[in-house]
């Protein structure tokens, strides 16, 4: 005659299928920034490279741009150069990129909520209402982080750009 299995050893899959699905996943160290994980802040940023990378060293990266427009500033010599490529907009003053506008950096992309964004770029961020500034590792000369949100409290735009210019 056969014997019963008891109701736990019938549901014992079932009990080790949920053990392994709720078992916490830890960060991984990004081994691509140079520096250890889990220190509060992003780490080095590549995209800060393109900030004094020279015209001729741009087109050389992505060649032609798909479009080249004017931004005025307030003053006459705050107007830039655009150049536009799929990785972001350049603002080249003279023969050097100052500013890049970027879909994502340092962790955020536009889209991201500003807790989110708080919350990736940590204590050193400094919230300005509209805008949130991180300032980042200088490359010979200060670089900071500028993300831009709208009403709703999502990113719109992103820019590395040298404070002191």
């Amino acid at each position: 005659m056969r014997q019963k299995k008891s109701i736990l050893a019938r549901s014992a899959p079932v009990w080790l299928l949920l053990l392994f699905s709720v078992m916490p996943v830890w960060p991984q160290e990004d081994t691509d920034s140079g520096g250890a994980a889990g220190q509060g802040r992003p780490e080095a940023v590549k995209e800060s490279a393109y900030i004094g990378m020279k015209l001729d060293e741009l087109i050389a990266r992505y060649g032609p741009p798909r479009s080249v427009y004017a931004s005025r500033g307030l003053e006459l010599w705050q107007d830039d150069v655009v150049f536009v490529y799929d990785a972001g907009d350049f603002y080249i003053f003279r023969d050097r990129v100052w500013q890049a506008g970027l879909r994502s950096a340092c962790g955020v992309s536009v889209g991201d909520s500003k807790p989110a964004v708080a919350l990736t770029l940590g204590k050193e961020a400094a919230d300005q209402g509209d805008y949130i500034l991180f300032p980042l590792p200088p490359a010979g000369w200060p670089l900071a982080l500028r993300v831009n949100f709208n009403a709703a409290g999502r990113v719109t735009a992103i820019y590395i750009y040298r404070p002191d210019f």
